[in-house]
């Protein structure tokens, strides 16, 4: 009987240590995909807006000085017909007076400069009159951009809802105007003892879906 026992005791803990093993573990999976053609975007002017010396004179005290809107055009020309949207990644980052806008640079480490946003209208897909559409989920789900903002991290497509919901659709030459409208943050907020350089950078990606 003893040696009965002693042999579903070890069972037992064979099988409690077999059950903690496999818990302990966890599976890391490595996905993507490797696409058959690629997309090129260009900007107008260079991908440069110049708004040249600003007399701090000129800016106003107590709310912000509107800086003047400039649009450029943003084209992206593809192999073949791809799935795509286009992000926009603010480089200063953390630099924006205005929430979801993109930043200006910074005054003396802590003063945010101002801001700017962009804006998209007017897209021409493959010579056709296409919408732009949104994501904010990585492209998971799409809406109408709504007033063509395009914020720091939103993903900007360009389809319809042929197939009962909005999508993307496969493009091989887009054209779409990119709107600029920034600001000055208001002067009684700023050290503008010396003189300080309007210092905005953001990257457009293309993100193949």
């Amino acid at each position: 009987m003893n040696k009965t026992f002693y042999a579903l005791t070890a069972t037992a803990l064979l099988a409690t240590s077999t059950s903690a093993l496999a818990t302990s573990t966890v599976d890391l999976r490595v996905t993507g995909k490797i696409v058959l053609s690629s997309c090129t975007p260009s900007l107008s002017r260079n991908g440069v807006v110049d708004y040249g010396k600003i007399s701090a004179k000129d800016l106003n005290q107590a709310t912000p000085t509107a800086l003047p809107e400039v649009t450029l055009q943003l084209a992206v020309d593809c192999d073949a017909p791809t799935l795509f949207s286009v992000s926009g990644a603010d480089n200063r980052s953390g630099s924006a007076s205005q929430p979801g806008a993109y930043g200006l640079g910074l005054i003396n480490g802590n003063q945010q400069l101002g801001y700017y946003a962009l804006y998209l209208n007017s897209a021409i897909a493959d010579s056709l009159e296409t919408n732009i559409l949104q994501s904010v989920d990585e492209g998971i789900t799409w809406g109408l951009l709504g007033e063509g903002t395009l914020p720091p991290a939103v993903w900007a497509g360009f389809g319809d809802q042929t197939g009962g919901k909005w999508s993307p659709k496969a493009i091989a030459n887009l054209t779409t105007n990119l709107v600029v409208q920034g600001a000055i943050a208001r002067a009684d907020q700023l050290d503008l003892t010396d003189e300080q350089p309007i210092d905005g950078l953001a990257t457009l990606e293309i993100n193949y879906l």
